[in-house]
C-alpha cells in the first residue's frame, strides 16, 4: 500500500536534495550526448532559469546551444535574443538549420527595459527559449526570471560574465570555458546529486561554421539599425517596446 508521504514524494515537483533530481518536464535536449546525461531532464531545463558564466566571449557559449535552437525554430516556437554582446551573424545560424524568421532580436541597453523585455517574451508562451546578457542584475530580478519562465514554460538562459558568479535562484548554473582547444563546461549547481567532472566538447570541429556572433567590430552594436541579412528577424525597435508576438 502507497502512504500519503510515498505520494507526495513521487509527485514530479518534488526533487530530493541529497540525490540525483527528475526534472518536472523533459529538457529540451542539448545535442550533446555528454551534456544531457549531467543535467535533470536530459538537456536545457523548461520553465526554468539557466545562467551560463562565460569566461570571455566567444568560447563556445551560444554553440552549445544552437542543436536546440534549431529543435525550437523548426517546431515553430520563437527565439529571442536580448542584447547579445554583440551583434548575431545570421549566415552561421542559417548554416546550422535554425528559422531564422523565428529569431528575434531585442536591443535594450537598460537593464531595466531588458528584464521587461525578458518577462514579456517568457510570458507569451510562444517563445521556446529566451536567452539575454546581463552583468549586474539583482537577486530579486533573477527570481523574477525564474517566476516568469515557469509561468511561460519557457527556458530562460542568462549570460553572464565569470566574475559575476554569485548566489543564485537559477535552476542550472554553468561555467563555461576553453581548454586546450576544447570548450570546457563545468556544471556549478543543478538541483540533486553530486556535481559531475566537467564535460569538454569540440564543437567547432563537430560543427565546421564559424561564431554566431560578429566578433570582428569592437563594438557591441552598430550605432546605425543592422541590415536585414545581418539582423536575423528585426521584430522590435531599438528601445525593446515591441511585444512578442501571442
Amino acid at each position: 500500500m502507497i502512504s500519503a508521504l510515498d505520494t507526495v514524494l513521487r509527485h514530479p515537483a518534488v526533487w530530493r536534495g541529497g540525490g540525483w533530481a527528475r526534472a518536472v518536464t523533459p529538457g529540451i535536449p542539448t545535442g550533446y550526448a555528454g551534456l544531457d546525461a549531467v543535467l535533470p531532464g536530459g538537456g536545457w531545463p523548461v520553465g526554468a532559469l539557466t545562467e551560463i558564466h562565460v569566461e570571455r566571449a566567444g568560447v563556445g557559449e551560444l554553440q552549445i546551444f544552437m542543436p536546440a535552437a534549431v529543435r525550437l525554430t523548426r517546431s515553430g516556437s520563437w527565439l529571442v535574443l536580448i542584447e547579445p554582446l554583440y551583434l548575431p551573424y545570421a549566415p552561421a545560424f542559417a548554416a546550422r538549420g535554425v528559422i531564422l524568421s523565428r529569431l528575434m532580436l531585442v536591443r535594450a541597453v537598460v537593464t531595466g527595459e531588458r528584464l521587461w523585455a525578458c518577462a514579456e517574451a517568457l510570458r507569451s508562451r510562444s517563445c521556446g527559449a529566451v536567452l539575454a546578457w546581463f552583468d549586474h542584475v539583482h537577486e530579486r530580478a533573477l527570481r523574477r526570471l525564474q517566476l516568469a519562465a515557469e509561468d511561460g514554460k519557457a527556458a530562460m538562459l542568462l549570460f553572464r560574465p565569470a566574475r559575476a558568479a554569485s548566489t543564485s535562484p537559477a535552476a542550472l548554473r554553468l561555467h563555461v570555458g576553453k581548454s586546450r582547444g576544447r570548450t570546457l563546461i563545468h556544471v556549478l549547481k543543478r538541483r540533486g546529486g553530486a556535481l559531475p567532472a566537467p564535460i569538454a566538447l569540440d564543437l567547432y570541429e563537430r560543427e565546421g561554421t564559424g561564431p554566431f556572433l560578429n566578433f570582428r567590430g569592437a563594438f557591441p552594436f552598430p550605432p546605425h539599425p543592422p541590415s536585414h541579412e545581418e539582423s536575423c528577424s528585426r521584430e522590435t525597435s531599438g528601445a525593446a517596446r515591441t511585444s512578442v508576438p501571442r
